[in-house]
């Protein structure tokens, strides 16, 4: 069973981003079919895997974070958040293998890595 999965840290607050929303999109040149849509859980992953088996393709994806709400609510602040969606794009070149993209936030910055 081959799978792609995600979590997120917040480095902010030390705690994991519960309640994110994650989008995720299989794109094919110009076009972009979304394959899930998901809101993290407690422990700021997801309760099943965001693709998986015989839907789990080779080729280009996007992640899309909605972390402008999340910290919103953190901070409690009505500014225009520095950052609002985190977009990663990434290639699945074997698709034979699991994924695993975690993303480590904070209000100002935000870094990813594929994980294992």
């Amino acid at each position: 069973m081959t799978k792609l999965t995600t979590h997120v840290l917040d480095i902010y607050s030390g705690k994991p981003g519960k309640g994110i929303k994650v989008d995720l999109f299989f794109l094919n040149g110009e076009n972009k079919e979304k394959i899930n849509s998901i809101v993290l859980n407690n422990d700021g992953r997801t309760d099943q895997p965001l693709v998986e088996n015989d839907k789990f393709k080779s080729g280009k994806y996007e992640l899309v974070f909605f972390i402008g709400d999340y910290f919103k609510n953190i901070i409690k602040n009505n500014e225009l958040p520095f950052l609002d969606d985190v977009i990663i794009r990434f290639g699945i070149s074997n698709n034979k293998e699991n994924y695993h993209v975690p993303l480590l936030i904070s209000p100002w910055s935000y870094s990813t890595y594929r994980g294992s």
